[in-house]
């Protein structure tokens, strides 16, 4: 397992992003399992720099793990903001017209019907969001 620790800003979404899809490259990833990732990637990461900590000041650390019996890539986001579980949020109803839609929650939607497992913990006082993608 590799990690990756850096400030929870979105200026590191970039560096966040190629810690993840440079090695997925490199294993001949598809463009769809690479364009998926990067919005898991985005939401997630974003979300935790404008949310998990209240003084805009804070680090984030994310895991990167690959199996090889089916091939996946593990993900894990670790932070020590203030406790939040995204998978609570109640998912939208996409049916509604976008005006009826309460605001929020469609990203970590999106991400959910992206990703083939989604798992949130909080433990020693850190949020650790983790999700696994097959490829």
């Amino acid at each position: 397992m590799e990690k990756f620790t850096v400030e929870a800003s979105i200026e590191n979404l970039p560096l966040v992003t190629s810690f993840v899809i440079e090695p997925l490259e490199e294993k001949g990833c598809s463009m769809k399992i690479l364009m998926q990732m990067e919005l898991v990637i985005e939401e997630i990461f974003v979300n935790v720099a404008n949310y998990a900590y209240p003084t805009g000041h804070g680090m984030a650390t994310i895991c990167r793990d690959f199996e090889d019996t089916p091939r996946a890539i593990e993900l894990t986001f670790i932070d020590s903001g203030i406790p939040y579980n995204p998978l609570e949020h109640e998912d939208p109803d996409i049916n509604l017209e976008l005006d009826e839609r309460e605001i929020g929650g469609l990203g970590i939607f999106l991400v959910k019907k992206t990703v083939d497992e989604i798992h949130y913990e909080y433990k020693d006082s850190q949020n650790i969001l983790t999700i696994k993608k097959l490829f």
